[in-house]
């Protein structure tokens, strides 16, 4: 029997429109700054290794961009709908509305109010012939400004299994989610099946007593399409800790050792066929209070012949800036070939 939870129509205040994209000839002469002391002059452009070129550089950092922040906007919405589905968090009290408040917020002074809308989203719940599950089906519309989301997310609990228990464990399936970035039009494509963990236990609404919530991501063989039909499997190993401030804050870091080193949070092949790992750096913060944007963080991307910096919260300028509201984050790029050090800003 399937049974409708929520369906959030609200439409979103939408995200300032970005400069269009400009011709690979500007790109590179606009951004190619050269930080290193050296005389070297042509070797990121005119390099003849796939994947290694100043444009497919550029792309692949896009591309892991794009796909770590649809799937951590993913992820809230799979935590939200967990969240409100009495039959599965053990909460008997949470409502279904777009959010809730909680009197006692930190430090007992404030009211902890929480945001559980999904507005381009229908969640419903089936638990016929023994199925306990949730389906998050998305429904085409704009109304985060900023992207397009079609297709189904089905997430299946054990029987006995509450979300708010410590230790609970759920898996997630993508079934082909596709999602188009308004922009410029590019589109990724999920499939595949990820287990998503509640490592302490608790719900969303119970920040205000427990002060903090860890989550944990694991997947082997998400499959993801990009726009150029190009198809990979990508391996996913994150921690996300959420705690409040203005709203919640989600603070991410990598949890796999490759023997080497023990904060990778990505790997497999890039659209190039390229094998990487991406290490966090520095933690990943998602604020609610800036419309769940990633307000911070940097990754390194490690690949055979080059190895990339991204630097995530910064202006137009490279600079680190506040949340902007509706406006435009950008990060910074930055990779060394032949002795040379090139630098790339855009916007995400």
């Amino acid at each position: 029997m399937k049974t409708m939870l929520f369906s959030a129509g609200a439409v979103r205040v939408s995200f300032a429109r970005v400069v269009s994209l400009v011709s690979l000839a500007s790109m590179i002469a606009v951004t190619g700054l050269i930080a290193a002391c050296n005389k070297s002059n042509s070797a990121g452009s005119s390099s003849t290794t796939s994947g290694t070129t100043a444009a497919q550089i550029q792309t692949q950092s896009d591309d892991e961009t794009q796909v770590n922040n649809e799937m951590d906007a993913n992820l809230n919405d799979v935590n939200n709908a967990l969240n409100t589905s009495t039959s599965f968090s053990g909460n008997a009290t949470t409502s279904y509305s777009t959010g809730i408040q909680t009197n006692g917020g930190p430090n007992g002074s404030t009211t902890l109010d929480i945001d559980y809308s999904i507005c381009d989203g229908t969640v419903t719940t089936d638990t016929a012939d023994g199925l306990r599950q949730i389906i998050i089906t998305y429904n085409g519309n704009n109304c985060w400004g900023n992207r397009i989301r079609s297709g189904d997310v089905v997430i299946s609990i054990p029987i006995g299994t509450r979300w708010r228990d410590t230790g609970a464990v759920v898996t997630v399936q993508y079934q082909n989610l596709k999602i188009k970035r308004v922009r410029d039009g590019k589109t990724i494509t999920f499939n595949g099946t990820y287990t998503y963990t509640n490592v302490t236990g608790g719900l969303l609404v119970d920040l205000a007593t427990r002060g903090s919530i860890t989550h944990t991501i694991s997947a082997d063989s998400v499959t993801i399409e990009f726009a150029d039909s190009a198809t990979r499997v990508w391996s996913v190993s994150k921690q996300r800790v959420f705690t409040y401030n203005d709203g919640v804050v989600i603070t991410t870091t990598g949890t796999h050792s490759d023997g080497t080193n023990t904060d990778v949070s990505v790997w497999g092949e890039n659209r190039y066929g390229n094998s990487f790992e991406t290490l966090i750096t520095q933690p990943k913060v998602i604020a609610q209070s800036c419309d769940y944007r990633l307000t911070g963080g940097q990754t390194e991307t490690i690949r055979p012949a080059v190895t990339t910096t991204i630097t995530y919260g910064l202006d137009s300028d490279g600079n680190p800036t506040s949340c902007p509201g509706t406006g435009t984050y950008y990060y910074k790029i930055v990779w060394q070939i032949g002795g040379k050090t090139y630098t790339y800003i855009a916007p995400y």
